[in-house]
C-alpha cells in the first residue's frame, strides 16, 4: 500500500540542479550608478539555463541573513514572496521573471546585457503587483540568485551572490560648513591668489599716484609769455629837412 504513495512523492522529491554560476554586479561595460541608495546593477544570466528552455527564470532578492532559510518551493506572486511585504514580514522576494529567450547566450550587437534591481517606483505600494521590482528599502546587505521554475516546480538555481551593500546618503548634520573642511591645497591656492591680488592692487595705486604728481609738476613749468612791445621809430631826417619851397 505504501508503493503508490512513494510513486506519487517521487516527482515532488526531484532535486534542484545547483548551477556553478553566481550573480554579480556588472563590470563590463562600466556604468554610472552601479549601486545607489535603492538600486544595483547585475549581469544577466546568459549561457546559464540553456538546458531549461521551458523554464521561467526568476531573480530572488534576500536579506543577507535570510539566504539559508529561503524556501525554493515558494511560489512567486504570492504573499509569501511579495515585494510589498519585504523586509517586514518577508525576508526574500521574487521579481524580474523572464524566459530563456530573453537571455540568449550570444549577446546581440549593441545590447546592454544588465538588470537594474530596484528600478520600478510605480508599483512599490501596489499589492496587486507582488513581483514588483521596487526600490530596495535600505543599504542591506543583500544577496541574490536566479531560480528556474517549470510551472510551479523549481528545476535549477544559481549560487547566491556575494553580499551587496548599497550607498548611504550623508546626513546634513555631517556635512562640514566651516573652513576646517577645506583641503590644505585649496587654502594654499587661496592665500597665493590673495597675495598676488594685493600686489597688483598696490602697483595700480602707486601708478595712479605717480601719474597725478607728474601732471601737477608739469603745469608749473609753463609761464605766461612776456608781452612784446614794438617801439615806433621815426627817422630824424624826416624832421631835419626844410620844408619844400614852392
Amino acid at each position: 500500500t505504501m508503493l503508490p504513495l512513494l510513486l506519487l512523492l517521487l516527482p515532488a522529491a526531484r532535486a534542484i540542479v545547483e548551477l556553478p554560476d553566481r550573480p554579480a554586479l556588472t563590470q563590463t561595460p562600466p556604468l554610472e550608478g552601479l549601486t545607489t541608495a535603492s538600486t544595483f546593477v547585475l549581469d544577466q544570466p546568459r549561457c546559464v539555463f540553456e538546458n531549461y528552455s521551458n523554464a521561467v527564470i526568476w531573480l530572488v532578492v534576500a536579506l543577507d541573513k535570510a539566504t539559508s532559510t529561503f524556501n525554493n518551493t515558494a511560489r512567486p506572486g504570492t504573499s509569501e514572496t511579495a515585494f510589498q511585504r519585504f523586509p517586514a514580514s518577508v525576508s526574500a522576494y521574487m521579481t524580474l521573471n523572464a524566459t530563456l529567450a530573453n537571455y540568449p547566450c550570444r549577446k546581440p550587437a549593441g545590447d546592454i546585457t544588465v538588470l537594474r534591481v530596484g528600478s520600478e517606483t510605480s508599483c512599490a505600494q501596489d499589492e496587486a503587483r507582488p513581483t514588483c521590482n521596487g526600490p530596495l528599502p535600505g543599504p542591506g546587505p543583500y544577496q541574490v540568485k536566479f531560480l528556474a521554475l517549470e510551472g510551479s516546480e523549481p528545476v535549477a538555481e544559481t549560487a547566491w551572490s556575494e553580499p551587496i551593500t548599497l550607498r548611504t546618503a550623508k546626513s546634513p548634520s555631517t556635512i562640514p560648513t566651516t573652513d576646517s573642511g577645506h583641503s590644505a591645497g585649496m587654502i594654499a591656492i587661496t592665500t597665493i591668489l590673495s597675495i598676488l591680488f594685493a600686489i597688483l592692487l598696490a602697483g595700480l595705486v602707486a601708478m595712479l599716484v605717480f601719474w597725478d604728481s607728474d601732471s601737477c609738476g608739469g603745469s608749473s613749468t609753463f609761464s605766461k609769455p612776456e608781452s612784446v612791445t614794438v617801439r615806433r621809430y621815426t627817422p630824424h631826417h624826416v624832421y631835419d629837412q626844410p620844408a619844400a619851397r614852392l
